[in-house]
C-alpha cells in the first residue's frame, strides 16, 4: 500500500490558517442523513477563496484580463456539520506557481478549534480570451504570499 493510502487524514486547528471568512448553512445544505451534503463543501471552498481575492483586489470577475479555473480539487470529512449553524472557512496558500496556485482551506463549526473538514484546489489562472496560462498578476501574488 502507498504512503499516500496508508496515511490518514486528520483534523486541523485552526491556528494553521491565516484568514477567516463566516458562511452561512441554508436550508437545502442538508442532505436527507440531515447533515450538510459534500457537494456543499466544495462551494465553501470557492467562496472563501474568490471573496477573499476580490476583496483584496486581486480578481477582478468582470473585467480581469486572467480567469482562475479549477482543475483539481479534493476534500477530508471529519465531523457533520448542518444547517441552521454557521460555518468558518480558513484560508491559506500551500504553493505559487508560475500561473498556478495551490489554496487550501479548512472548514470549522463557529467557534470549534478543529477542522470538520479540509481539502485544496488548484486554480490555474489564464487568459480570459485564448484560457492559455497566463503568469500571475503582481497584486494576486502579493494577495497570495500574505496567505503562505
Amino acid at each position: 500500500m502507498s504512503d499516500s493510502l496508508s496515511t490518514k487524514p486528520q483534523p486541523e486547528h485552526r491556528t494553521a490558517y491565516k484568514v477567516f471568512r463566516t458562511i452561512g448553512t441554508r436550508w437545502m445544505d442538508n442532505d436527507a442523513y440531515g447533515h450538510v451534503n459534500n457537494v456543499v463543501y466544495y462551494s465553501w471552498f470557492d467562496t472563501a477563496v474568490n471573496a477573499h481575492l476580490i476583496e483584496q483586489g486581486a480578481l477582478d470577475i468582470q473585467h480581469g484580463e486572467t480567469i482562475g479555473l479549477v482543475i483539481e480539487t479534493q476534500c477530508n470529512y471529519f465531523a457533520a456539520l448542518e444547517f441552521p449553524h454557521p460555518i468558518e472557512a480558513g484560508l491559506r496558500v500551500a504553493h505559487v506557481g508560475k500561473s498556478s496556485v495551490r489554496y487550501e482551506v479548512g472548514i470549522f463549526a463557529v467557534g470549534e478549534p478543529m477542522t470538520a473538514a479540509k481539502g485544496h484546489f488548484v486554480h490555474v489562472y489564464v487568459d480570459r480570451t485564448t484560457r492559455r496560462p497566463a503568469e500571475l498578476a503582481q497584486r494576486l501574488r502579493q494577495v497570495l504570499e500574505a496567505l503562505r
